[in-house]
């Protein structure tokens, strides 16, 4: 189920990269409206597969979220760990520039925060495989393809990826609301991890104390915190202007 993609908006973000969609899956019987009739063209152009299903089996692929008549199947990527991750680091032409999310469960926040990386120009997203959401079709949906262009990796120790990147040369930056420096008064230029927690608790002890620096966003409300998509966002951003200059 995380290799399926459903919605006219996202399946057509994903069909900007053909090779990674195995087959679409349209509603059969109904005359397609203008938006999906395009999609179509545009998958039978790339010589990606259709096939017409009732609605029901469609209802039953996307467990019942709302799909617009349409269905994408991917073709299942295997999602490296740290060995590869450090292999795309030694790649790079520039300092890189990740984002490491400890424990985000909600799919909506995976996905507005692989939204916002791929804007941001970030090289990787990081996370642990237990206790934290995947690439299920809602992160997909969210992500607006941003789950195919942005490198995802589930790490099974995340601690001891962070020890890793560390001795790569990547200065881990978390994000903590008892922080004493903020965002913008930190440097954010060289090679950079940003690390932010989860919904409710924040950073865990052991992913904060690998951190090299904690940071905050400064709060002149009333509320005490971010959603950690939010948060992700304002972080990277600030990377990127500074990375910029």
């Amino acid at each position: 189920m995380s290799d399926l993609v459903y919605g006219i908006h996202a399946v057509a973000a994903v069909l900007k990269n053909p090779q990674s969609v195995a087959e679409i899956c349209v509603e059969g019987g109904n005359r397609p409206n203008a938006r999906l009739a395009e999609l179509l063209t545009e998958a039978a152009s790339a010589q990606v597969r259709l096939s017409y299903l009732p609605r029901a089996e469609l209802d039953r692929l996307s467990e019942g979220a709302r799909h617009q008549g349409v269905v994408a199947r991917l073709i299942p990527h295997l999602r490296a760990e740290a060995l590869d991750l450090m292999a795309l680091i030694e790649s790079l032409d520039h300092p890189p520039f990740l984002l490491i999310l400890d424990g985000v469960q909600d799919p909506h926040n995976l996905g507005a925060c692989l939204r916002s990386a791929d804007a941001a120009g970030v090289d990787a997203v990081v996370v642990p495989k237990d206790k934290a959401t995947g690439l299920t079709p809602v992160v997909r949906k969210v992500a607006c393809g941003a789950a195919e262009s942005v490198p995802f990796y589930q790490v099974t120790n995340l601690a001891r990826t962070m020890r890793e990147l560390q001795q790569a040369g990547v200065w881990l930056v978390g994000a903590a609301g008892e922080a004493d420096s903020d965002v913008y008064d930190v440097d954010l230029k060289g090679a950079l991890g940003l690390v932010l927690g989860a919904e409710e608790g924040g950073l865990r002890r052991l992913t904060r104390e690998h951190c090299d620096n904690l940071i905050k966003i400064p709060m002149l409300g009333t509320v005490e915190s971010l959603n950690v998509s939010v948060a992700a966002g304002i972080c990277m951003f600030e990377a990127l202007r500074q990375r910029r200059v």
